[in-house]
C-alpha cells in the first residue's frame, strides 16, 4: 500500500519532467520559433526577471479570487440551505442557477467594466458568479443525500432542524462540498485574471495583457506557469483542510 502511494506521487512528476524536456528538445532544435514557443530557460528567466512585479500583481490577483470566493461560498452555502428547505425555492431557483453557467464568462466581463467601472468591484463580482454554482449544487446534492435513518431517528428522539442540520446533513455533504470548492477555487483565479484583461490597474491579468501587447511571450509563458503554481498550491490547501474537516475519512485516499 505504502509503494503504491509512492508511486501515485512520482508519476505525475515524472509525466511533468518528460513534458518539459520534451519541450526543451523542441526549442534547442527549434521546431517552433522561439518567439512562438520560448525555452523552459527563458521562460525561468523571465520570471526571475520580473519576480518582485509578478509578486505585486498577484497580491491584487489573489485579493479578488479570496473576496469572490469567500461570498460565492457564502451565497452557494443560503442557496443550497434554501432548496433543500424549501421544494418551491429548489423549482424556482435551480433552472437560474444552471442558466447562470450558460453565458460564457468573457461575456459578461465586459458588462460588469461597463456597469461597474475598473475598481476591485466586477472582479469580485465575476469570481462570485463563476464560483457559487459548484458550492450550490454540491451542497444540495449533499444535503439530499443525508442518510434517512439518521433523520428518522434523531427525529424520534426529539431533535430540531438545527439537530439534524449538524449531526447528519452537513457531517454528510461535506464531501460535496469540498468537491464544489475544489472547482470554485480553480475558478476563483481563473475568474480574476480574465476580469483583469478587459481592463483594471494591477494584477495577473493586467501583467498579461502588458506582455502581450509588448511580443514578450517568454513573459506570458512565465505568467501562465505561475498562475498554474498558484491554484495547484491554492488546491493543496483545499485538500489540507479536507482532512482536517473530515478526520473520520482519514484512511481513505484523497486526490485532486
Amino acid at each position: 500500500m505504502k509503494r503504491q502511494k509512492n508511486t501515485a506521487r512520482v508519476i505525475p512528476f515524472l509525466v511533468l519532467l518528460a513534458l518539459v524536456s520534451l519541450w526543451s528538445l523542441v526549442s534547442y532544435y527549434e521546431l517552433v520559433p522561439s518567439f512562438m514557443l520560448p525555452s523552459p530557460r527563458a521562460v525561468l528567466g523571465a520570471f526571475w526577471t520580473d519576480r518582485l512585479l509578478l509578486l505585486n500583481h498577484l497580491k491584487v490577483t489573489m485579493l479578488e479570487a479570496l473576496l469572490g470566493l469567500s461570498i460565492g461560498i457564502l451565497l452557494g452555502f443560503i442557496c443550497a440551505l434554501a432548496m433543500d428547505r424549501f421544494r418551491l425555492v429548489k423549482e424556482a431557483l435551480y433552472p437560474l442557477l444552471v442558466l447562470t453557467q450558460t453565458v460564457p464568462t468573457v461575456a459578461i466581463a465586459p458588462l460588469l467594466v461597463l456597469w461597474l467601472g475598473y475598481g476591485l468591484l466586477p472582479k469580485i463580482t465575476l469570481v462570485v458568479i463563476v464560483t457559487f454554482f459548484p458550492i450550490a449544487m454540491n451542497l444540495y446534492q449533499g444535503f439530499q443525500g443525508a442518510d434517512k435513518d439518521s433523520l428518522l431517528l434523531l427525529q424520534a428522539m426529539g431533535a430540531n432542524r438545527l439537530d439534524l442540520f449538524r449531526y447528519v446533513k452537513w457531517p454528510m455533504a461535506l464531501t460535496s462540498f469540498f468537491s464544489g470548492l475544489k472547482i470554485s477555487t480553480s475558478y476563483a483565479l481563473v475568474g480574476a485574471v480574465i476580469a483583469e484583461w478587459l481592463g483594471g490597474y494591477a494584477g495577473l491579468g493586467v501583467y498579461m495583457t502588458k506582455v502581450k501587447k509588448s511580443y514578450s511571450f517568454d513573459k506570458m509563458f512565465a505568467v501562465i506557469v505561475f498562475i498554474s503554481i498558484i491554484s495547484y498550491l491554492c488546491l493543496l490547501l483545499v485538500q489540507v483542510l479536507e482532512k482536517k474537516s473530515m478526520p473520520w475519512k482519514k484512511g481513505e485516499k484523497h486526490e485532486l
